[in-house]
């Protein structure tokens, strides 16, 4: 039994960080890296990785590992005595990206599209560690096997959290709390009025909404309820990379403790905070202890 069975990306990431008087520079020009580190990418691994910060049991699954970057993504997951027994590695498949990261900005390179695009390159949900788990992070990538991992959910009555779905969707409706960021937004409902697609989740789905705007204030609601709005905590972040997924950690951290909606987005802004404050993405981000701290420095 965990507390949390995770089903969504991970990917190997390097990061190349640059000098603080270079920004990511224009075509033709020039900038210098002043270093470079290995970390891991993807949704699911960040969350887990946050997650067993926090204190949770977590159990990771998803995407393939390509062979040669199957070595490295173990050893960067080991110290979190996460569950990596459903992970599987092949030889040509897998996801890849290349993280540079200024003062102001990152800028990811991958070969996302092409996976997405692709064949399939991931693992069937277990229906026996849904079973076992006390909620599920569930990434909506994989097709109709996000759907399946969705309905496992449903069918044997598992919460779970998911990002970035449209309002018609299965896996939204059914979501204890479903987490749309900008991308989703700005490429599903361009140009639409934010106060109408929101209402239109309320309306169609039974969790808690959450509509994210980096730095500005985040807005959330349950159907039948108004909408409210958090301001993030005031940073001046060193990397953003995995920042929303550290936040979804935080979300289930909330929902694994029964916590009220307020108290949880209070949190999980806190564990993103953290997150941006150090590199690269989750790796070095401190646990439950530092995440308090952080919180009691910056009391509201």
């Amino acid at each position: 039994m965990v507390d949390v069975y995770l089903y969504g990306m991970i990917s190997a990431s390097t990061v190349h960080v640059l000098d603080n008087d270079f920004s990511f520079p224009r075509p033709n020009d020039y900038a210098e890296i002043m270093r470079t580190m290995n970390s891991v990418g993807g949704e699911a691994a960040n969350s887990g990785i946050m997650l067993s910060k926090l204190g949770k049991t977590t159990k990771l699954d998803g995407n393939w590992l390509n062979k040669n970057k199957a070595p490295e993504i173990f050893d960067l997951l080991k110290p979190y005595e996460m569950d990596l027994s459903r992970l599987t590695i092949r030889e040509k498949y897998g996801t890849e990206e290349v993280v540079i990261t200024d003062k102001h900005s990152r800028t990811v390179f991958g070969n996302y599209t092409a996976f997405h695009r692709g064949e399939k390159q991931w693992n069937d949900p277990s229906e026996t560690d849904i079973k076992n788990a006390s909620m599920v992070s569930l990434d909506p990538y994989f097709r109709e096997d996000s759907l399946l991992a969705a309905q496992f959910c449903v069918k044997n009555n598992k919460s779970y959290v998911t990002i970035d779905c449209k309002h018609d969707d299965f896996m939204a409706h059914h979501a204890e709390a479903v987490i749309l960021s900008h991308e989703l937004r700005n490429t599903a409902y361009q140009d639409a009025d934010m106060n109408f697609i929101f209402q239109n989740y309320l309306d169609s789905c039974k969790g808690l909404i959450i509509f994210t705007f980096g730095s500005d204030e985040l807005w959330y609601s349950r159907p039948g309820g108004r909408i409210r709005k958090f301001k993030p905590y005031t940073i001046t972040p060193i990397d953003t990379a995995g920042a929303g997924d550290s936040f979804r950690a935080g979300i289930i951290y909330g929902l694994l403790n029964s916590w009220d909606d307020e108290s949880t987005i209070e949190f999980a802004s806190a564990v993103a905070s953290c997150v941006c404050l150090t590199m690269p993405h989750t790796l070095n981000a401190p646990g439950l202890d530092g995440v308090r701290a952080f919180m009691e420095e910056h009391k509201r």
